[in-house]
């Protein structure tokens, strides 16, 4: 008699099926079926299934269960019956809340909310040292006030009594992994200080050149990388997702005037952006704050294009670069209609539209900067000696040059040369 052969095991990916929950209070600056519309694309992104969708209109939040009592037995239901293993919500969770809402659906079924869903996308996508640093620091402060809920069930033995009561493991081992935390957050930010330090060391050397620094910040998924690509000639990793780009990038760039700049690409943003995130990537979101100018880039085909822009001047502002100059660029203008584009451009006086996928639009952009650095600018006539080479070269790729000629042992030209260059020009200046 032959052996019956086994079934093969599967080894494909199968994606968790997760149910969405929103709260409707009225009062957000967001539409709420954007949010969770936001929401659904966030936990795609993450690698799993959005099965059912959840919405309670209420005034405020409920203190113990976030929805109201009604609304977490309907979840009970569609967890079952849809046979979900995670739940999301779409506003972050007191500590208090998670476990009352875990310990009604069951503790085999994982209960988030948008930030935990954004540290996990971060934590995929992050592949230097320190953007896995930044998001570890950010998990952590994350989880630290949710330990206790991680221990309840040895809490619940010692308030029980009877053998093996007396020790208090619960009340120890919670003590225990709260110093480890403490701990690890401690090394963490000594290592990033230490990182920040070498970054803050390379922005220096970038400000005593004289060179004009762009920063590129906007929504996630606007374009950023991609623009950067197109304009620089670089191939910085682009993808169609949220939060593909988590490390910033500088490359370098020569206008159609012949002053070079550099062009950093950051993180994106979006909103209900976790602070402890915020926190976390400050030194990486430095490279906006210390830049001469901010291209708020915005995917000008998304019907929600002004919140969207709206929410990254907030993040600005929090980072300390609301008062930098901004000029917004919207970007996917191949993706409206010809017709469009007009009233496009009425809506937003001042903006820039391109495609970065094609390259239209990019030229104008290059000018509408040089107008940036130009206007930021004093101008100088000045007689620089040839043997005076570093400034020399500052002089070409640092300023706009108007005219120049060459005498038997300098060079006189006549430039808009940076404020921050021109105490360093004035020794050489002519009438």
């Amino acid at each position: 008699m032959c052996a019956r052969r086994s079934a093969p095991i599967s080894t494909a990916f199968v994606p968790e099926r997760a149910v969405l929950v929103g709260v409707d209070t009225g009062n957000a600056s967001w539409p709420h079926e954007q949010s969770m519309a936001e929401l659904a694309r966030l936990v795609e992104t993450d690698g799993a299934e959005v099965v059912a969708e959840l919405s309670q209109r209420l005034d405020r939040a409920v203190p113990r269960t976030f929805i109201g009592s009604g609304k977490v037995e309907e979840l009970v239901r569609t967890v079952e019956a849809l046979e979900a293993n995670v739940v999301v919500f779409d506003d972050e969770l007191s500590p208090s809340q998670q476990a009352n809402l875990e310990r009604a659906v069951g503790h085999d079924v994982k209960v988030i909310d948008r930030t935990a869903l954004i540290l996990d996308i971060f934590g995929r996508h992050a592949t230097t040292r320190e953007g896995r640093l930044q998001v570890q620091l950010a998990q952590l402060q994350y989880v630290y006030p949710r330990l206790r809920g991680m221990w309840s069930h040895l809490m619940k033995e010692k308030r029980r009594g009877g053998i093996g009561s007396r020790f208090g493991q619960g009340e120890n081992q919670l003590e225990a992994d709260r110093r480890i935390v403490r701990d690890r957050i401690t090394t963490l930010r000594r290592e990033l200080a230490r990182l920040d330090t070498q970054r803050s060391t390379q922005r220096k050397a970038r400000w005593d050149s004289g060179v004009f620094r762009v920063a590129l910040a906007g929504y996630t998924n606007a374009g950023k990388s991609t623009l950067l690509n197109q304009l620089t000639g670089s191939a910085v990793y682009a993808k169609d997702e949220l939060f593909a780009t988590l490390d910033p990038t500088t490359r370098a760039l020569v206008l159609p005037e012949g002053r070079k700049i550099t062009l950093t690409d950051t993180v994106g943003f979006i909103q209900k952006l976790p602070t402890t995130l915020v926190e976390a990537f400050k030194s990486t979101l430095a490279e906006v704050a210390n830049a001469d100018l901010v291209l708020l880039v915005a995917d000008v085909s998304d019907p929600h294009v002004h919140a969207e822009l709206d929410a990254v001047r907030e993040i600005l502002g929090q980072v300390g670069a609301a008062d930098i100059d901004q000029l917004v660029v919207l970007n996917k203008r191949d993706l409206l209609d010809a017709d469009e584009v007009p009233a496009v451009a009425r809506a937003h006086p001042g903006a820039v539209l391109v495609s970065a996928a094609e390259g239209t639009g990019v030229d104008g952009l290059l000018y509408a900067i040089a107008d940036c650095a130009a206007s930021q600018g004093v101008t100088m006539t000045v007689r620089v000696p040839y043997d005076k080479g570093m400034l020399v070269n500052m002089l070409h790729e640092g300023c706009q040059i108007i005219r120049e000629s060459y005498e038997g042992d300098a060079i006189l030209a006549t430039a808009r040369i940076p404020r921050r260059m021109e105490k360093t020009f004035l020794p050489y200046a002519v009438e």
